[in-house]
């Protein structure tokens, strides 16, 4: 099957380096700070995530979409909702708005497809951030910024083969996510043992750490635990501590109390993917499609991912997160 090989990009801007528990779906606006009075016809970009209000990782990429416009003097408009239908709502009512281009998050592609559509076909550039990547050139994206999830799998697969883990439970936290199931698939390609996936809800983390840690009393020849989200990440870690295991517990994503468990030795690793660049690149790229007509990645996505927190690096990223970067 053919992979998109990664894109490395030099961006003559400096671009920053690049998560709390997930909240509830619902829907937040809020329009970034211009660094100076915008010029006259100013374009406009649109963000518009599944992450729910006040989700860490989703403000994070927020954080990145907000710094970009400032610092290109441009206006950025992000608004989140975890409802695929609501999604497409927003979608549609930044088509109906006229702004010059749109970033869009798919978990969901197939409930967004006629609304990113409508969007290309009324000749605003789309660019996909973070799910659904093999969904977005067709689509009519113009390019997708973001972790190729199954490689990010494969990467966590085989850094758990290292630490000696040979039958591993991955914990899904969102029905229907693509990205996470090609998460749990990736692992199971490189573990070289078995795996498992466990369904959990996000929005209840405390039934979530018992589902986790009943697994874990019912199969004791479970060695491994990965989370697919830093708050359940920290819920596995509970859980293992409840069920007696010494199963090794590693996460996607950051939080600060994910980097502290790093730094005890209660996460071997987590996977970052960088989700400030997922807000801070795409509305380059859209300025620089509208002013220059420049596309990136030449049919390739623009990868973010996956980079490594280990124990070795997570007081320098910890420093970082605290900034709202990471």
């Amino acid at each position: 099957m053919f992979r998109p090989k990664p894109l490395v990009i030099a961006c003559a801007l400096a671009v920053a380096a690049c998560t709390s528990p997930a909240s509830p779906s619902g829907s937040t606006t809020t329009t970034a700070p211009a660094a100076a009075p915008a010029a006259s016809g100013a374009a406009t970009y649109a963000v518009v995530t599944h992450g729910g209000v006040g989700d860490a990782f989703w403000d994070v990429v927020k954080n990145g979409a907000e710094t970009a416009g400032t610092e290109l003097g441009v206006t950025v408009t992000y608004e989140g909702d975890g409802d695929p239908q609501r999604q497409s709502q927003l979608i549609d009512a930044a088509v109906n708005k006229k702004v010059n281009g749109i970033v869009v998050s798919m978990a969901n592609p197939d409930a967004l497809r006629a609304s990113i559509q409508a969007a290309a076909q009324a000749g605003i550039p789309v660019i996909t951030i973070n799910s659904g990547q093999d969904k977005s050139a067709e689509f009519g994206a113009i390019t997708h910024v973001g972790q190729d999830e199954l490689v990010a799998g494969q990467g966590a697969g085989a850094k758990l083969k290292e630490a000696g883990v040979g039958k591993l439970v991955c914990v899904v936290h969102e029905a229907g996510n693509v990205g996470l199931e090609q998460r749990c698939k990736g692992a199971g390609e490189t573990l070289g043992g078995s795996v498992e996936n466990l369904q959990v809800d996000i929005n209840n983390l405390q039934e979530a750490q018992s589902t986790i840690q009943s697994k874990l009393q019912a199969d004791p020849s479970v060695d491994g635990v990965l989370a697919l989200n830093p708050a359940v990440g920290a819920a596995a870690v509970g859980a293992v501590k409840g069920a007696g295991s010494a199963a090794k517990v590693a996460t996607f994503d950051l939080n600060a109390d994910v980097i502290k468990s790093v730094q005890a030795g209660e996460i071997l690793f987590a996977v970052d993917q960088q989700q400030y660049l997922q807000g801070y690149l795409p509305i380059v790229l859209l300025n620089l499609y509208k002013t220059n007509l420049n596309v990136a990645g030449g049919g390739h996505p623009v990868l973010t991912g996956p980079g490594f927190v280990t124990k070795e690096n997570a007081a320098q990223v910890a420093e970082l997160t605290g900034k709202g970067t990471r």
